[in-house]
């Protein structure tokens, strides 16, 4: 919708960036951290961009103070952070290692000190390799008392300064390129697999929200989605019911069952005709409905478009461009669902990634449509290879693209969206788990690269001073 007069930024919501531990930290194996299955996978040759991995990725763990100070004279309003779980239970459960708590103790004491909310996010991709190696990580429901127990450790040490929770990161994304695409751990492709996990972490989801509300009832959780609105290529009834299963299948197949409970009719029997639904046992859909969120966190980088596939055309490309080569990426599709097609309106990135911030305020009014709650953008923003150039660098692709997809979310909120906040992906470069340090997304440039680690001076970048402005007049100046 268009209006005269657009709706302003609600006078509390919360202006962030976000990371990831694994990204971010570096110390993978200090004062008694245990491995995750990252830091075991990126050992496996041809895994990720020119062997890369996040041993020191960019200090973080050493540095927090260095880059909580950045934040706070960028005037963060919040800060998105993951707790990497081997860091507190170096097996996973068992022994809590007391120094991984006082990291994030620290941490977190650290952005109050600033009058930064800091947004804890409990699972970030991160499992730990002794669960994995135990039982199969998310292939077991054991996995889901352990999870829990987890959380609610974390509940109780931060509860009372961290009021915004985020249960598990883009479950859509670490499943699907797991268990389905076999580009992260532990590097399967198999559908029926893929689905069964799938199912046990919306169990250890729900299980882990559940257990929130009893402990902090004064928080708010929520999962963090991964969110690509789909749409016709054309208005050929055949195309425009492809994006209607395509966003079934890739969308409303996790987010109905984060806000009812339930999976979509159509989508669960398609996998019952492919013999890859997930088993569900008694007390399986009562959880489910018992862990419902207190807002949608979206993660929103792009659109797709699609069109009809029959059921011998195309088929899941296993391939990514991880490159920046822009034009790499394979075709792909499922067939008798959709195929992915080219959209002529829309420009994209090195990495082939959509840039659409018309497709933000689509993705904003889909969800407040559909579910009704507020929602807090987790994630967005832009990958590229900047570039240092006398010191300084000049982002202003990275300011342009950021400040139409703001523009995308007041538009969202004059059409009546309740929205929470926005967080940048990221505030410093960091670790991309498939790229290296090339592609980079913060406001910081960290000065390392594939085959260095030093010495990782922090240097805004223009845009950083641009969100500084952005943040002081609540979205008044882009």
């Amino acid at each position: 919708m268009e209006h005269k007069k657009r709706t302003s930024f609600p006078k509390d919501f919360l202006w962030g960036s976000a990371s990831a531990a694994y990204q971010i930290e570096g110390a993978w194996d200090a004062d008694g951290k245990g491995p995750s299955v990252w830091d075991e996978y990126v050992r496996i040759p041809g895994t990720t961009y020119k062997g890369t991995n996040g041993d020191v990725a960019v200090d973080h763990y050493h540095r927090y103070k260095e880059d909580v100070k950045l934040m706070a004279d960028a005037g963060l309003k919040a800060y998105r952070f993951s707790i990497a779980w081997s860091r507190i239970f170096p097996k996973g459960k068992g022994e809590v290692n007391e120094a991984g708590l006082k990291f994030y103790d620290d941490l977190i004491d650290e952005l109050l000190k600033y009058d930064i909310e800091p947004l804890v996010t409990i699972y970030h991709w991160d499992i730990p390799q002794a669960l994995f190696d135990e039982y199969g990580g998310w292939e077991s429901r054991e996995v889901i008392q352990d999870f829990t127990n987890y959380a609610v450790t974390l509940f109780k040490r931060y509860g009372d300064r961290v009021k915004y929770w985020v249960s598990l990161n883009e479950q859509n994304i670490f499943v699907g390129m797991g268990y389905g695409q076999a580009l992260h751990p532990p590097k399967v492709s198999d559908p029926k697999r893929m689905y069964a996990v799938n199912h046990i972490a919306n169990l250890a989801n729900a299980s882990v929200i559940k257990a929130f509300h009893a402990v902090c009832p004064d928080g708010k959780i929520g999962p963090s989605f991964a969110y690509t609105p789909h749409y016709p290529i054309d208005t050929d009834p055949k195309n425009v019911q492809a994006a209607d299963d395509a966003e079934e299948l890739n969308s409303y197949f996790w987010m109905d069952v984060y806000a009812y409970g339930r999976y979509p009719s159509a989508v669960w029997k398609y996998l019952e005709e492919q013999n890859i639904a997930p088993t569900i046992e008694d007390g399986d859909m009562e959880l489910l409905r018992a862990g419902t969120p207190d807002f949608m966190g979206v993660n929103y980088y792009q659109s797709a478009t699609v069109a009809y596939n029959p059921l011998d055309g195309v088929g899941m490309s296993n391939e990514m461009n991880t490159t920046g080569k822009k034009g790499t990426s394979k075709e792909t599709g499922v067939p008798g669902v959709y195929k992915k097609v080219v959209n002529p309106f829309v420009k994209t990135t090195n990495w082939d990634w959509t840039i659409d911030p018309k497709g933000l305020q689509i993705a904003l009014r889909r969800i407040n449509s559909r579910y009704q709650l507020p929602i807090l953008i987790t994630e967005n923003g832009l990958g590229e290879f900047d570039k240092l150039e006398d010191g300084q660098i000049h982002d202003d692709y990275r300011i342009d693209y950021l400040a139409s997809h703001v523009t995308a979310i007041r538009d969202a909120i004059s059409d009546g969206v309740t929205m929470l906040g926005y967080c940048t992906w990221s505030f410093t470069d960091l670790l991309s788990w498939l790229n290296g340090y090339q592609k980079r997304y913060g406001f910081v440039y960290v000065d390392r690269d594939v085959s260095d680690d030093a010495p990782m001076t922090r240097i805004p970048k223009k845009s950083f001073y641009w969100y500084k402005k952005v943040i002081e007049t609540n979205g008044e100046e882009l």
